[in-house]
């Protein structure tokens, strides 16, 4: 969204569809070609910790640790940072009781995302919009959000915009409408791999008195690539890590990175739980 806006560095158009590893690319590269902006990243923005803080602090209820780390890039002003993090400190300060911040946060956005123009950038700004309303106002919002970004290739995004939808609709005490928002956000999310939105996706549905849908309970050869599939059944007949190795001519360590993706692709832990299920 910084690029739509006209950043300098970056060479996105408002109207060529964004795919986020091409975007994040694209922006990190206008980072390195930046002085001042690599001289600031050094304190927070390709930290480690910062990133995780604002992307993955919303998904595990910690609104405040969120509103902290979002801040922080928000208070430079710099547009490539603080746009990809407005959005974020705006859901935070909601959550937290801070709707003075989130209505100046969204002020700021609001005046980015109109110039940019782009599904994307208005999408955010109405999911945004949305965590600010009441009533027949909110709803039209978080329809607007989940139709814009829907026309765009930020999936993320619009999973979110689906987990904040339901969690609305269940407060509302509409839980028919609640459980098919949150069932598509807990399947958007888990299979993009983000575990905690989407476990947070999950503990919303199970509020609706609704049980969310295991990785497993779709044919494990929709999940697994092929690769994958055959170490699982090599590891699956009883077969060591060493052994499977071998006979694919891989090395064990190799082997057990396969095994730990397979693990959380099939939501299980352990070799006999491997065993157990049906295998294709």
């Amino acid at each position: 969204m910084a690029g739509d806006i006209g950043h300098p560095s970056l060479s996105i158009r408002s109207r060529r569809p964004l795919n986020s590893c091409s975007t994040r690319q694209r922006i990190h590269e206008a980072i390195d070609r930046s002085p001042a902006s690599a001289r600031r990243s050094a304190s927070w923005s390709t930290s480690e910790g910062s990133v995780r803080g604002w992307a993955k602090s919303p998904a595990l209820r910690d609104y405040s640790g969120a509103l902290a780390a979002a801040s922080q890039p928000c208070e430079y002003d710099e547009l490539v940072h603080s746009s990809l993090a407005l959005p974020a400190l705006i859901e935070a300060a909601v959550r937290a009781g801070e709707p003075a911040r989130a209505a100046a946060a969204l002020d700021r956005l609001s005046s980015r995302t109109r110039a940019s123009g782009t599904q994307w950038a208005l999408g955010l700004e109405a999911r945004s919009r949305a965590l600010m309303s009441t009533g027949p106002a909110a709803e039209d919002l978080y329809r607007e959000a989940i139709q814009r970004l829907g026309d765009c290739r930020m999936a993320t995004h619009l999973a979110r915009a689906h987990l904040v939808y339901g969690e609305w609709l269940r407060r509302e005490g509409r839980r028919l409408a609640a459980r098919e928002q949150l069932r598509t956000s807990h399947q958007l999310l888990t299979g993009m791999g983000a575990e905690a939105f989407a476990a947070r996706a999950a503990r919303e549905l199970r509020a609706t008195g609704e049980r969310p849908r295991k990785r497993t309970d779709q044919s494990v050869d929709q999940v697994l690539t092929a690769h994958e599939l055959h170490i699982a059944r090599l590891i699956a007949t009883g077969a060591t890590t060493k052994e499977v190795g071998a006979q694919l001519f891989l090395s064990p360590r190799t082997i057990d990175a396969h095994l730990r993706n397979i693990y959380r692709k099939l939501t299980i832990t352990s070799r006999r739980e491997l065993r157990e299920l049906q295998l294709p």
